[in-house]
């Protein structure tokens, strides 16, 4: 089978903090991106969670957390120390390009074809693109009313709640050979308070038995790792368009190198044909 992306990677908010120290884990940042090259696509949360941590650090105080204002501050503020970070650690030889996405953009074609030539162009080009949802500029009560005036008019509508819908429709629309999603976690488990009930494979004879057994394998995920966050149950879901695409698929932990999760040489679940 024939695909047009090596890999399609993402790592969510809570996978970039470092808890003891409430700030960013520059740790995992610098072991991922000297894995990044050409041919490879990243998707990154942390831009609200890391804008949060420094403006805490600078003012010693936080702002109106309920409010969509303070992400959207949060989200400026924090999406320039994001991608610096990037850069700083991935290989000089590569650009870094970073590409701002919301729901429109994959719901109209132009914007869609505008966006895969985007991608495409990179690997010859020797440029790693680093992709995040735009929450600087999006806020839920607009989203919603735009999402609801395409539903009026459109069978299939894709909303990119959080970055892994949003790097599954990244999947989706470059066919990548294999979808990476990092997390706090090492995979999906039938019991997440007990970590020998690991699934390292959800697997089937053909795409809708696996299709099928994803579904089932949704009945045993519950909880969310932040507020906000839709959890496995939701991963799971957002997986199955690229799985129908020939995609592998593999839920790991952060805290491994990216080659390790891909050999089989760390704990994950992986899922496909």
């Amino acid at each position: 089978m024939a695909f047009d992306i090596d890999l399609v990677g993402k790592i969510g908010s809570m996978a970039l903090i470092d808890r003891e120290s409430n700030n960013i884990n520059y740790n995992i940042i610098a072991r991922l991106s000297h894995e990044l090259k050409p041919g490879m696509v990243w998707v990154t949360s942390g831009a609200v969670e890391i804008g949060k941590l420094d403006y805490y650090d600078r003012f010693g105080k936080y702002l109106d957390d309920n409010t969509e204002d303070a992400k959207t501050d949060y989200a400026a503020q924090g999406q320039p120390i994001l991608m610096n970070a990037y850069r700083q650690f991935i290989s000089d030889k590569y650009a870094v390009r970073q590409l701002l996405v919301e729901h429109q953009h994959f719901n109209d074609e132009e914007k869609r074809k505008h966006l895969y030539d985007f991608i495409m162009r990179c690997p010859s080009q020797n440029a790693i693109p680093i992709i995040n949802y735009n929450d600087a500029v999006s806020y839920e009560e607009n989203r919603k009313w735009e999402i609801n005036n395409l539903k009026n008019t459109k069978e299939k509508v894709i909303e990119c709640i959080d970055n892994d819908e949003t790097a599954s429709q990244i999947a989706c629309l470059v066919k990548c050979k294999t979808l990476l999603i990092l997390t706090v976690s090492n995979g999906i488990y039938t019991n997440p308070e007990d970590s020998s009930t690991l699934v390292e494979n959800i697997t089937g004879n053909n795409t809708d038995e696996l299709l099928a057994n994803i579904t089932k394998m949704q009945e045993y995920c519950c909880g969310a790792s932040r507020k906000g966050a839709n959890g496995a149950k939701a991963k799971l879901e957002y997986i199955k368009e690229p799985v129908k695409n020939g995609t592998t698929v593999y839920i790991a932990s952060s805290k491994y190198l990216i080659s390790d999760i891909l050999s089989g040489n760390a704990p994950c679940t992986r899922i496909g044909l």
